[in-house]
């Protein structure tokens, strides 16, 4: 279903909308991609790889997780 455009809306309009209740805002939301945090526990070992790798790339820890994942979910279903 393609997504419904809309326009850039002030913080303020998007507000009163809200108080108003009159209509959905969600519309206004990229709701596929918001985040949702997970709580995972990793091997020591694990994790010196990961910072080790996160050092020498100048990134957080969290950047190289989410790279490799990202490429793993990537190869394991060839999507693109």
């Amino acid at each position: 279903m393609p997504k419904k455009k809309t326009r850039k809306m002030t913080t303020k309009e998007l507000d009163k909308k809200f108080d108003d209740g009159e209509e959905s805002i969600l519309e206004h939301f990229d709701v596929e991609s918001a985040s949702i945090r997970v709580l995972v526990d990793f091997p020591k070992w694990m994790l010196e790889i990961l910072d080790e790798e996160a050092k020498k790339l100048s990134i957080p820890r969290q950047a190289v997780i989410k790279t490799w994942l990202n490429d793993r979910i990537k190869s394991e279903r060839k999507v693109g």
